[in-house]
């Protein structure tokens, strides 16, 4: 049998559960490879997020347009996170956002279907997804409550504790547009430092 041991999947699932490689060969077989270049996008705003998508390798950003046509980055993803737009996903709506590759990607694509099927079948996947709710919960609060009162200052020191690796993966106007402030006062404030 092949061994599963070095599949970045198989190594994620097991940060959080524990799959065996036996169920790992099954739970793989759910999920669609995907490569896509630097600059093309998983998801456009108007079309339905019919899949998240695990990052294998390479990094991606979700943002949106507003009505002056200013884009407004909502999530950075890198290597072992997932892409999407899950209100999108979950409700099969059309998406307001884009999604778009930073760097060459490999990805692992994962229809609704799919997951509800995962989620029943494989308990591993469905601690899996249960761990990973409450993760997101804390980080939307975490992230709500920093855009309403935390300077910039604190914004930019929050971001590089919890993501470092972001730093230098994504360019500095990229960053500043995820942390709500301007490319000018990013870069005071990385000067300050």
């Amino acid at each position: 049998m092949q061994s599963f041991n070095m599949h970045p999947l198989f190594q994620y699932i097991n940060r959080y559960a524990t799959i065996s490689e036996e169920d790992f060969k099954v739970l793989v077989t759910h999920f669609t490879e995907k490569k896509i270049k630097k600059k093309q996008f998983l998801l456009q705003d108007g079309a339905i997020c019919k899949h998240m998508a695990f990052i294998a390798k390479g990094s991606m950003r979700k943002y949106y347009i507003d009505e002056k046509g200013v884009d407004h980055t909502v999530d950075l993803y890198i290597e072992n996170w997932w892409a999407g737009d899950r209100e999108s996903f979950v409700k099969l709506t059309p998406s307001v956002y884009n999604i778009d590759a930073w760097q060459d990607c490999e990805l692992l694509l994962l229809s609704r279907e799919n997951v509800l099927k995962l989620r029943n079948e494989c308990p591993a996947f469905n601690e899996l997804t249960l761990k990973l709710d409450e993760q997101n919960m804390i980080a939307t609060q975490r992230r709500i409550t920093s855009s309403i009162s935390a300077t910039a200052k604190k914004r930019y020191e929050d971001f590089v504790d919890c993501h470092p690796h972001f730093v230098s993966r994504f360019p500095q106007h990229i960053i500043a547009s995820y942390l709500g402030i301007t490319k000018d006062t990013l870069s005071r404030v990385r000067k300050n430092l």
